[in-house]
């Protein structure tokens, strides 16, 4: 049998770290880890640039290299909205009310974000690329909802009339672009759940019930009325996601077990685990697709995060025999 300096001209090195800048398809053993590495392709999350603020609970839109963090905490209440490019992210137009716990769907240029509070909210705002104007109210204020679709075709969906009594809620509600009306209700009433996809074609899964319990329960929607879908793998809340109904992710999140680095896909059917997210943490918020996801923001309890990370297939350090 060959041996690997017979492939490759070259013995494995042994080094005390990972190499800086290593080249495709190279392989060291760690001695500092007791690990043997390569440089390889693979699909992972990998580091992007920072938030400006650090935040929880706030709201993400747009794709992975044009994309916006609406609102949050940390711990005081933020107005402000980022702006990403792919690599950093800059500061956009703020918010007319400062807002956590709010929901958001569309692009970076027409955005819409909706709900949240202090106090429990109905307000709806819309965003041009550089600043945001009120638009029609909900007609349910709420927290912690699901958030769908584009700007003229949003979908909010689930959420809570937060303390003290954190009454899940199970409305569905489409936006027109000027005002939102009733649709079907959910089948399992909620807050605190990855929300994504459409306005005719929309998912909502896991999330806290009534009582405070996390479920792993996936539903989609119509356009007008929800059905059960496969259940999530790890039931989580406080956790997000991106993509569409058929072609969906979610990542991180919290459990009664602690904060969850778990990442899943799904095919319309059914969830698959992949690689966890660098960063384990709950209340973030994320945007693009399955297969170009942004997640950014969250924090481990009592804190909130500045981290962004990426995800896709492309050249990173992998493990050998585990990755």
């Amino acid at each position: 049998m060959a041996t690997y300096k017979d492939i490759k001209g070259f013995n494995i090195q042994t080094v005390s770290s990972d190499p800086p800048a290593p080249f495709l398809g190279e392989v060291w053993y760690n001695s500092g880890s007791n690990i043997l590495k390569y440089f390889g392709v693979a699909e992972g999350w990998s580091t992007g640039g920072n938030l400006t603020t650090a935040r929880s609970y706030l709201a993400g839109l747009g794709t992975q290299t044009a994309g916006l963090a609406v609102g949050g905490e940390g711990p005081s209440v933020f107005a402000a909205t980022e702006e990403y490019n792919g690599t950093a992210w800059t500061n956009g137009g703020n918010l007319g009310t400062a807002t956590r716990g709010l929901a958001a769907a569309g692009t970076q240029t027409a955005g819409l974000a909706f709900g949240g509070k202090p106090p429990v909210s109905n307000v709806t705002q819309e965003y041009n690329g550089s600043s945001w104007t009120n638009g029609g109210n909900l007609t349910t204020a709420r927290t912690k909802l699901g958030g769908a679709g584009t700007l003229p075709a949003g979908l909010a969906f689930g959420g809570s009339t937060g303390a003290p009594s954190y009454t899940a809620k199970d409305e569905t509600e489409e936006y027109n672009g000027s005002s939102w009306t009733n649709g079907g209700n959910m089948g399992t009433a909620r807050y605190s759940f990855a929300g994504l996809g459409t306005q005719t074609a929309g998912l909502a899964a896991g999330g806290r019930v009534q009582g405070g319990g996390t479920t792993g329960v996936t539903e989609e929607y119509n356009g007008s009325s929800w059905t059960t879908g496969g259940t999530l793998g790890t039931a989580r809340n406080s956790f997000a996601g991106c993509g569409t109904q058929t072609a969906a992710i979610v990542f991180a999140g919290n459990t009664d077990a602690g904060i969850q680095a778990a990442t899943e896909q799904y095919n319309g059917t059914s969830w698959t685990t992949i690689q966890n997210i660098n960063t384990g943490r709950f209340g973030l918020a994320g945007a693009g697709t399955q297969t170009a996801a942004l997640a950014f923001g969250g924090g481990p309890t009592g804190g909130a995060s500045n981290a962004t990370e990426e995800f896709g297939t492309g050249p990173r350090t992998l493990t050998v025999g585990t990755d």
